[in-house]
């Protein structure tokens, strides 16, 4: 049976609007003339609103901006300062790292290396009364062919240098004391001091040089074994010094001769050991005491080349080199705390004693000079540095660079 038609009567529009019918008000879709649909009834309140799919609208006309594309979740796209950031936190995280490394490799050897210092050398030591970035300390360094601790050797220490830092004034200064000075050992008659060290050892030479230097106190104790240091400094890439004057040998020395020219020379560690220990050049003005300032240069050298970024860098490979070739007391972080104070020193007080040579019992020796008691005040800073006595090869004095 058919559907009745429905009553509702639709209106025709040709264009325009049909006086102020406000149905005339309505387009026609269609893009000419036809009719448009009845508006949609309200739903009923209560009832649910049917799902319907939106009117579709009119074609988009060239030129114009269509309708607004719906917004998914927005991607994170990291910039390039990101990503730089980021490399930058790998490779600080690899550096730090990699120093860790190298600074456990040189604790484990400088346990060692205390391990190497018997009671009684840590005995004859005075505390220092704090720690080395607040409180001057007194360190002693020898040097030494064989190695020894505690017993007796027949090795005699070939230089004996102190250290003093003072982090309160930036300032270090090193003494150095000859080989061959006369004096008192305790326990023992007048002889070079460097005997004391053949006698008893370290305990017996910093009891002779507490004595010497007295009211200095020595603190700490480094002895250095001359083979292990050529290893050390060849471990760094050698040293740069400047040579005041030409030194050629006049005696081989470890089987050599050997030549440094004057100026800025480069020496690796046999030829830094070389230059430190040789004794008898043909220059006439040679003497224990230039060769005590050229071992001051080296250990200069060698102090600046320890605290640079560079070996700071390099510490996983040149850790264990550095603390091989000591015996000490000083743990690894008071080696640090000490190459810090003397990084940010900004000077260097270089002092020696001295005396007058003599003859005694068929041996060329020091009598000790007057002025050396000076020279100590110098050293603790209780008076001002005053240079050696020009054309006296053998006067005491200090100086700064």
């Amino acid at each position: 049976m058919p559907e009745p038609k429905s009553s509702k009567t639709y209106r025709t529009y040709r264009g325009g609007r049909a006086g102020n019918d406000p149905e005339s008000a309505r387009f026609d879709f269609g893009g000419g003339a036809g009719t448009i649909a009845p508006p949609r009834e309200r739903t009923p309140a209560g009832m649910p609103r049917p799902n319907m799919r939106p009117p579709t609208g009119p074609p988009v006309a060239p030129g114009r901006p269509g309708p607004p594309r719906p917004q998914g979740p927005r991607r994170f796209r990291p910039g390039w300062k990101r990503g730089i950031a980021i490399a930058v936190a790998v490779v600080v995280a690899l550096s730090v790292l990699w120093i860790y490394l190298g600074y456990r490799a040189f604790s484990n050897e400088m346990a060692n290396a205390n391990a190497r210092i018997g009671k009684r050398t840590r005995a004859a030591l005075t505390p220092a009364g704090g720690s080395v970035l607040t409180t001057p300390q007194v360190t002693m360094i020898m040097g030494s062919d064989s190695r020894t601790s505690n017993a007796e050797s027949d090795a005699r220490s070939d230089s004996i240098l102190l250290v003093r830092t003072d982090p309160g004034k930036h300032l270090v200064s090193m003494l150095s004391i000859p080989r061959d000075l006369y004096v008192p050992i305790p326990g023992h008659s007048t002889s070079k001091i460097n005997a004391a060290f053949a006698w008893g050892g370290p305990p017996l030479l910093i009891h002779t040089v507490n004595r010497l230097v007295n009211p200095v106190k020595v603190n700490h104790v480094v002895l250095v074994d001359f083979k292990g240091f050529r290893e050390l400094i060849d471990s760094l890439g050698g040293v740069t010094i400047y040579n005041p004057t030409v030194i050629q040998s006049s005696q081989p020395f470890d089987g050599h001769s050997w030549h440094f020219e004057k100026g800025t020379i480069h020496l690796d560690g046999v030829r830094a050991l070389a230059y430190s220990r040789i004794r008898h050049t043909t220059n006439p003005a040679d003497s224990d005491i230039t060769r005590e300032l050229r071992q001051q240069r080296v250990m200069q050298a060698l102090s600046r080349q320890l605290v640079t970024p560079s070996t700071l860098f390099h510490l996983p490979s040149v850790g264990r080199a550095l603390a091989r070739p000591l015996s000490t007391d000083l743990t690894a972080p008071d080696m640090l705390e000490m190459g810090w104070v003397k990084f940010r020193a900004g000077r260097t007080l270089q002092c020696h004693l001295s005396g007058t040579p003599q003859n005694i019992g068929g041996q060329d020796v020091l009598m000790p000079s007057e002025q050396n008691r000076a020279v100590v005040q110098m050293f603790l800073g209780d008076i001002a540095p005053q240079r050696p006595a020009p054309g006296n090869l053998w006067a005491p004095g200090c100086s700064i660079k």
